[in-house]
């Protein structure tokens, strides 16, 4: 029976998610809402099918996809780009918490007995939902823009501001003093002993562990380690007090300057995506219709309130900073609701008795449904920033604040196999100032080559997540240069497929090989028997006296007629066997 239920709620779970995601992107909405639409309706609080009355369980579950999430940021930016972030980091970040929390306190004072209860809620409130805010920069292309890295470095710092803030609950609501069980010495060193050692171990243990994996071709071993590496940065963090999801951010980090940070990305993007999905629809469960029916006003004075202070401290922060207007109201509506780690901090409140059950449930309802308006509200701050005379297609003049946005330009050029060939290519490529990025699945090679300053990194061509990750599409030429013949068309079926504009030049072994990949979608194949066979030939006839010109002449005869002569000299049956 549990089996037939488990598979009864996975068919509803996939079914009303497919139906909500495809109907929400079609009217522009943004997959996002339409994940939390599906659990309000999959929710225990409405009418019709419930896939679990254990909604916080679910949440816990899924907040591993927060973890990958973060994990995944941490590895596309080095340390140097939080260099950058510093001042909106440390300035923007920690002034945004403590202004905002302060003004929600001053708010919820008139439905609070006492000013400790109500500093809770406005310092917890303050916080915003990490996953939701990346996710939809994720989506929106927009991580790399100049406010999207300004709403990171502000959520970064949020995540900075758990730490305070649950230490300090205890003061807060007025309940003496902090704990004496564990010396205030002693849990600072814990969080100092455990933030280095994530930081040692993701910069040389498991980058070392990595490197023999690959050596010997383990690729499974390979995503175990990975994904055990960030799972224990996140426990390492949570036992220390911190975020589950900052942990998972450092050791990405600490991995993101290693030679396989590219196929790391490739392996952990699915899992991420689908734990996301279960997330959001987590949160849509939490959504308390009743609450909303019984208490509408409260509801109302609660939500409005969050959204319009939130709103005006940012906006105001980030003029403050020196960001401007057009950015300035997409972070502050991207930022306007309440986090995730609302549902914390509230539950252990209620556990220690600092709110009552009633404060408790309209909380976690108004979290929930700021969740849900998001969407919206990041779709109001697009319409009035592109309204705004200085912006000019969305780029504005924040970037005095942050410098360069941290997002990379795509190479002009992707080399997929690093040997001879593919280091000759990328050598004449530099020599152009034109820019590349090569794959190599010789984690040797890949090692030597790097210490010589090339861009190599280890990766697997064939797998459809790494074209992802290496942004295929936005390419000028992708070069195949993979000795393994079949290795090298299904690496031109997939790339065809994901990018179906894309130049594709392939080194092939034989005439046979070359026609394989040109039906496979190669734009253009070259045989490295034939060419080196129609080399010699031409240096013999200049040897033998012929003209310079009259032998180019011939040899793009040759190439012209898709080697027609020497498809003719060649017996049946001889050379290599075909390639299928």
């Amino acid at each position: 029976m549990a089996t037939e239920s488990f598979v009864t709620s996975a068919v509803w779970l996939l079914v009303v998610a497919a139906l909500a995601v495809a109907i929400f992107r079609h009217f522009g909405l943004g997959s996002i809402l339409g994940l939390l639409v599906a659990g309000v309706l999959l929710g225990p609080h409405t009418p019709g099918p419930s896939i679990t009355n254990s909604v916080e369980d679910l949440r816990h579950f899924a907040e591993l996809g927060v973890v990958l999430l973060l994990f995944v940021i941490g590895i596309e930016m080095h340390p140097g780009r939080l260099w950058e972030l510093r001042r909106t980091l440390f300035g923007l970040g920690s002034l945004q918490v403590l202004l905002t929390g302060l003004a929600l306190a001053v708010y919820f004072r008139l439905f609070q007995p006492d000013w400790s209860t109500a500093l809770l809620i406005g310092m917890s409130l303050a916080l915003s939902s990490t996953a939701l805010v990346v996710q939809m920069l994720q989506e929106r292309g927009d991580m790399a823009s100049c406010h999207g890295q300004t709403a990171f470095a502000v959520l970064l710092m949020q995540d900075l501001a758990v730490v305070p803030l649950l230490a300090l609950m205890p003061v807060l609501a007025d309940t003496g003093p902090l704990p004496q069980e564990i010396p205030l010495w002693q849990q600072l060193g814990t969080v100092v002993t455990l933030v280095s050692g994530v930081i040692l171990v993701g910069r040389y243990l498991v980058p070392w562990v990595l490197v023999q994996l690959s050596r010997q071709g383990n690729r499974d071993a390979f995503f175990l380690v990975v994904l055990a590496s960030v799972f224990l940065a996140a426990a390492a963090m949570d036992y220390a007090g911190l975020s589950m999801a900052l942990g998972a951010f450092l050791m990405g980090v600490m991995l993101s300057g290693c030679r396989f940070s590219l196929q790391i990305q490739a392996l952990v993007e699915p899992h991420k995506g689908l734990l996301m999905s279960l997330f959001f629809v987590a949160v849509g469960m939490s959504v308390d219709l009743g609450v909303l029916v019984q208490h509408p006003w409260y509801f109302i004075l609660y939500l409005a309130g969050i959204l319009a202070i939130k709103i005006l401290v940012l906006y105001r922060l980030c003029l403050l900073f020196g960001v401007a207007r057009a950015a300035a109201l997409r972070v502050a509506f991207m930022l306007s609701q309440s986090g995730e780690f609302g549902f914390v901090i509230f539950g252990a409140a209620k556990l220690l008795g600092l709110i009552d059950d009633q404060t408790f449930v309209l909380i976690v309802a108004v979290i929930s449904v700021s969740m849900l308006l998001t969407p919206l509200l990041v779709a109001q701050g697009e319409k009035l920033a592109q309204s705004d005379p200085s912006d000019k297609d969305g780029v504005d003049g924040s970037l005095r604040l942050i410098g360069r946005a941290s997002g990379s330009p795509a190479p002009r050029v992707i080399i997929a196999g690093f040997g001879r060939v593919g280091h000759t290519i990328g050598a004449i490529l530099t020599g152009h100032g034109i820019s590349y990025v090569a794959f190599e699945s010789n984690p040797e090679l890949v090692a030597n080559w790097r210490r010589e300053g090339c861009p190599v990194y280890y990766g697997d061509i064939c797998d459809p997540h790494l074209l992802e990750a290496a942004e295929v599409g936005r390419a000028d030429l992708v070069v195949l240069t993979i000795d393994d013949q079949r290795a090298a068309i299904n690496a031109t079926q997939l790339v065809r497929a994901y990018a179906p504009d894309v130049k594709i030049v392939a080194r092939a072994r034989d005439l046979t090989t070359c026609d394989a990949l040109l039906r496979a979608g190669a734009t253009q194949a070259f045989p490295e028997a034939v060419e080196a066979s129609l080399r010699l030939a031409a240096e013999a006839l200049g040897a033998l006296g012929l003209a310079t010109q009259e032998v180019d002449m011939l040899l793009n005869n040759v190439r012209g007629t898709d080697y027609a002569l020497v498809r003719e000299e060649v017996p049946e049956g001889a050379g290599e066997p075909v390639v299928k």
